[in-house]
């Protein structure tokens, strides 16, 4: 049976959180690959506050290179679409003929999954796998997750991730303060970053 995991995000920028969550969930789950779909016009953000599209895609394309498990799909950032979830997993299916599809997201955007677009349709699309803290699994969490399995028979696994304290925000609020990102994100990311001017 082939299975792939799907990692959204802005991706501004990626950071070694992502790819380690990515690379724990394919180990995890034995997926064949994962595939990066950097955000085109994320709904739930001001556009005119993140980064642009193609910046955001060649900072994942040099962040996952070395890994020949994961990918990167530009089929949000060269759309002049919102980026909906449900659209982007009802194209990837179209594309591949994967059995099962798991879709990757941190655990807070479960608690409001109730907000995306067709996230009845979506829940019953794909595996969710929700990557959270040790620690960090709160009581609201842990009900939300029940009510979505037994209303909409969803299919959503947790998976803690110590790396998950990384943040793109404080990833760019550094970069601005220029206080030393290294570490946080791999090398070449880090030298995008500061040949490009981004975040100043």
């Amino acid at each position: 049976m082939s299975r792939i995991g799907i990692m959204g995000g802005t991706f501004d920028p990626i950071h070694y959180g992502h790819l380690v969550l990515s690379e724990q969930v394919r180990s995890e789950f034995d997926l064949d690959k994962i595939i990066f779909v950097p955000a085109g016009i994320p709904p739930h953000k001001n556009k005119e506050s993140v980064t642009e599209n193609m910046h955001r895609y060649f900072m994942t394309v040099l962040a996952t290179i070395h890994n020949p498990n994961f990918t990167v799909s530009d089929i949000e950032v060269k759309s002049e679409e919102v980026s909906y979830t449900i659209y982007t997993i009802e194209t990837l299916k179209r594309m591949n003929e994967y059995e099962e599809m798991y879709f990757i997201v941190g655990a807070d955007a479960i608690l409001e999954i109730e907000t995306w677009k067709d996230y009845d349709k979506l829940l019953g699309s794909c595996h969710f796998v929700a990557g959270t803290r040790p620690g960090n699994e709160s009581q609201a969490l842990v009900e939300k997750i029940e009510m979505l399995r037994n209303s909409f028979n969803a299919k959503i696994h947790l998976l803690k991730v110590p790396a998950l304290d990384i943040s793109s925000t404080d990833i760019r609020n550094s970069v601005a303060a220029g206080k030393s990102i290294k570490y946080l994100v791999p090398d070449a990311v880090e030298q995008y970053i500061y040949k490009n001017g981004l975040y100043k």
